[in-house]
């Protein structure tokens, strides 16, 4: 139950399916023969992949610490290499140039981005056209990190999830390993890595979405909000963390990186609770729980509740409580967002602004998340679209204000 990306954008929303992108042998390790047509040529290109800070642990190495803890080290070190980088360009020294092994065929790499910005439009027209807004370059950036999200998110929650084992997930990882290293298999993992050489993208966001995937197929049951809290890091936070370098941090911005990279995660976090939310009932038909197992027997309920999908008081006072925490993650992304570049800021609004809604509409529900799926409208769609434009204009000192009110 994983939700992607960009802060922002679930693909788990669209029921189309994104298999149909990864190649039979997505999850072995064989790489194409170079002997194929032109496409391979963009398989065998060498892009070089540089992230400026040493490989550190993943968040869950230390488990003695809380999850908001282990997942704020994360945030750290992405922040640091951030900064690096912008003192870096700001000093103005160049950019190590992409080594190549003479084979790259610069045409065939646009032409693997169009393909990636053709996925965004299919499976996330707002933010597809959000992006429309952006340079080029970061244009083209977050369409590849948006199609990797999503194709790694249906592995485990596709039409084929069900024949996906751990060893699938390890190769998948191996694969992610190589495209990093300039080795990518396909065009689309080409595109990803093209982009990973342009920026400070690190590559342990990327695992732990991973790790998220590993524990869709082993865990159905979260026993605390602790526990929870870091699932929704893993499954859709993470995309937060990929995505800032590559959204920019607006030159006039007085944030810290550290604050930027915290909204984000909050962004995802606040996505991801409302998916849980919203899915209680499509998720207990699939046998799997994702609200915290003390908190519903301190509300006097239990799954035998939630599968019978009966709206009582004592359901609809423990959904207010977990509405309202989702909310207070929303709050505190809404900081982040004017502090990003210009250019960066409407998709990301739009989304915000859009997302948030759908707790407005479990509301209106009467909280019966069990038979009514919770959505927006297509006319508060259009009326939220203009607002988010507007917000995406204005300065982050004067957004700030507004947001703080």
């Amino acid at each position: 139950m994983s939700a992607v990306l960009l802060w922002v954008v679930c693909p788990k929303d669209n029921a189309h399916s994104l298999l149909s992108l990864v190649p039979r042998n997505c999850c072995t390790q064989r790489r194409c023969s170079s002997s194929s047509s032109g496409s391979n040529k963009l398989l065998s290109s060498k892009l070089s992949f540089s992230s400026g800070v040493a490989a550190y642990s993943s968040a869950v190495a230390n488990p003695s610490r809380s999850s908001e803890e282990r997942v704020y080290e994360v945030v750290l070190k992405q922040a640091a290499l951030v900064r690096e980088w912008r003192r870096e360009s700001a000093l103005g020294l160049k950019k190590k140039p992409i080594e190549t092994d003479g084979t790259t065929d610069w045409n065939l790499l646009n032409d693997a981005y169009e393909r990636c910005g053709e996925v965004c439009a299919e499976y996330a027209k707002t933010f597809y056209l959000g992006t429309l807004l952006m340079t080029p370059e970061r244009r083209r950036a977050v369409w590849a990190i948006y199609v990797w999200c999503r194709r790694t998110d249906e592995l485990v929650d596709g039409p084929n999830a069900t024949h996906i084992t751990p060893k699938a997930l390890e190769r998948w990882e191996t694969r992610l390993n190589d495209l990093f290293e300039g080795r990518p298999y396909d065009m689309y993992d080409a595109a990803l890595s093209d982009t990973v050489s342009k920026y400070p993208v690190d590559i342990q966001p990327f695992k732990d979405m991973i790790e998220g995937m590993r524990l869709d197929l082993r865990k159905s049951r979260y026993e605390n909000f602790d526990e929870l809290y870091l699932y929704c890091y893993y499954v859709a936070g993470t995309v937060g963390l990929m995505s800032v370098p590559v959204m920019g941090i607006a030159p006039e911005s007085k944030a810290s990186t550290e604050s930027v990279y915290n909204a984000a995660l909050a962004l995802g976090i606040a996505n991801q609770l409302t998916n849980i939310l919203r899915d209680v009932g499509e998720d207990a038909s699939r046998g799997r729980v994702y609200l915290p197992q003390d908190e519903l027997a301190q509300a006097g309920l239990s799954d035998e509740d939630i599968f019978r999908g009966k709206v009582t008081d004592k359901w609809r006072s423990f959904m207010k409580g977990q509405i309202k925490r989702a909310r207070m993650f929303f709050d505190e992304a809404e900081k982040g967002v004017a502090e990003l570049s210009s250019a960066s800021r409407w998709p990301v609004w739009a989304s915000l602004l859009l997302y948030r809604q759908i707790l407005d509409a479990i509301e209106a529900n009467d909280y019966n998340n069990f038979t009514k799926r919770a959505y927006v409208g297509k006319a508060k769609k259009l009326i939220s679209l203009p607002i988010a434009y507007g917000r995406a204009l204005m300065e982050p000192s004067k957004l700030a204000k507004l947001v703080m009110r």
